[in-house]
């Protein structure tokens, strides 16, 4: 019974962490990254469509990205979904591709850019805390219940707990790996 609670938690820690880690793509280093704009929707012929399915979207030097969509119709409706999307850069487009040039990260702007790379880690630290005690909850009720003893309770908490240690250390890796990124000039 416990190996299924350890087995749900460390599901929901992955999921946590890949969530973080989508989350941390989107935040830009001064550096083009076909991700930057993996959440830009595009209303195409009325439905609301992903940038990706309408586009090929490749970076041809460190500082700009090139957007080059499938049906030229739709070029106008692209541009207004990146602008739509707010992602902070003016599309630009020459009839055939769309073009976007990534400025150069500013010293305060990367600082700001880093705090909010904190505040992202906290966030999902927090989220783990919270399958922690979900988990935790889930072990002492199957405990209360009779269908385990206090040991294999004392053993559960501590493996849960070492999970929890790891899942931390994964997230503090990832936020400081971002921070080095955004800092790098």
């Amino acid at each position: 019974m416990s190996d299924n609670i350890l087995k749900m938690l460390d599901e929901k820690i992955v999921k946590t962490i890949e969530k973080l880690r989508d989350d941390l793509i989107t935040v830009r280093a001064g550096r083009a990254n076909a991700a930057m704009v993996d959440k830009v929707v595009v209303s195409y012929y009325g439905a609301p469509t992903p940038l990706k399915q309408l586009a090929n979207i490749s970076t041809p030097d460190p500082r700009t990205l090139l957007i080059a969509p499938f049906d030229m119709n739709a070029i106008a409706d692209i541009e207004k979904g990146i602008n739509e999307a707010n992602i902070g850069i003016t599309p630009s487009n020459d009839g055939k591709v769309i073009r976007l040039a990534v400025p150069q990260v500013t010293e305060e702007r990367r600082k700001e850019l880093t705090k909010t790379v904190k505040a992202m880690g906290e966030t999902t630290k927090v989220a783990i805390r919270n399958l922690r005690r979900t988990a935790n909850d889930d072990l002492k009720k199957v405990e209360k219940d009779g269908e385990i003893g206090e040991d294999q309770l004392k053993s559960g908490l501590e493996d849960i707990q070492k999970q929890i240690d790891t899942a931390v250390k994964k997230v503090d890796d990832l936020v400081v790996a971002k921070e080095k990124e955004i800092m790098e000039v």
